[in-house]
Order: C-alpha cells, then sequence, then structure tokens
C-alpha cells in the first residue's frame, strides 16, 4: 500500500517524481538512441567515409545503404525521442540492429582475437534489440 513517503511501486516519492517527469522520458530516450543518432549524424557530416565504410563491409551500392543507414538511425532516433509512432523506431532500429550481426559482425567466421570481441559486440546489439522491444512495449502504455 502506498504512503505518503513512497510511490506505490515502493519507490520512494522523489525517485517517482524524477521518473515520471517528462524530461527525464525524454533524456532517457535520447540516452538511449546515442549509439544510433551518433552514427547517422556521422554518416551524414562525413557522407564520403559513412560510404567507404559500407563498402568496406561489402554493402553495395555503398551510397544506397549509406543513405538507407541514416535514415533508418536518425528517423527511428527521432521517433524514439519524441515518443511519436515509438514501436516504428524501435523496431527499425532493432530490426536494423539485428541485421549489422550476420552482415558485420558475424564472429564465428573469424580468428580469434577478433571472434571473441565480435563475440562481446553481438551480445551487447542482443541487449540494445531487448532495450528497444521494452521501448516499443512501454509506448503503448
Amino acid at each position: 500500500m502506498a504512503t505518503s513517503q513512497t510511490s506505490s511501486y515502493g519507490n520512494p516519492n522523489p525517485i517517482s517524481a524524477l521518473t515520471s517527469s517528462t524530461w527525464f522520458g525524454y533524456l532517457a530516450r535520447t540516452v538511449l538512441t546515442f549509439m544510433f543518432w551518433a552514427s547517422g549524424l556521422s554518416k551524414l557530416i562525413d557522407f564520403n567515409a559513412g560510404v567507404a565504410e559500407m563498402a568496406h563491409f561489402g554493402l553495395e551500392p555503398a551510397v544506397a545503404f549509406n543513405v538507407a543507414t541514416i535514415i533508418t538511425q536518425l528517423g527511428g532516433s527521432i521517433l524514439i525521442i519524441l515518443n511519436r509512432w515509438t514501436w516504428l523506431g524501435a523496431g527499425a532500429l532493432a530490426v536494423f540492429t539485428a541485421l549489422t550481426i550476420p552482415l558485420v559482425h558475424h564472429f564465428w567466421t573469424m580468428e580469434e582475437p577478433f571472434k571473441t570481441i565480435e563475440f562481446y559486440v553481438v551480445m551487447e546489439h542482443i541487449t540494445v534489440i531487448g532495450a528497444l522491444m521494452v521501448v516499443a512495449w512501454k509506448a503503448r502504455t
């Protein structure tokens, strides 16, 4: 039972007030999507480097893949940050992240020490996909 000292979730009121504030939601969604919007901005600002990265991973036509990556990363991030069509932004970024595993982080084809390094990158990617799933789930409530 909630008292004047705690929220209905058992959190002290200052914590509940913080996590239920509008600005905290924007901050949380901005931090969650940082890896995407920072990468998208980087590929946009230095377009040629983004194209070179796509070509390095065998993604041709590299220009089209760079444009699609920029749109996905920035568009998905914006939808999540603004909490509008959040499910679409989270879904796009989750699919994008999942596709990078077989296309870029295929640790099962690598030799050590790169095999182990890429394995941990894949584990982090799976965790990010889970976080995006939580965002989509919570946005519906």
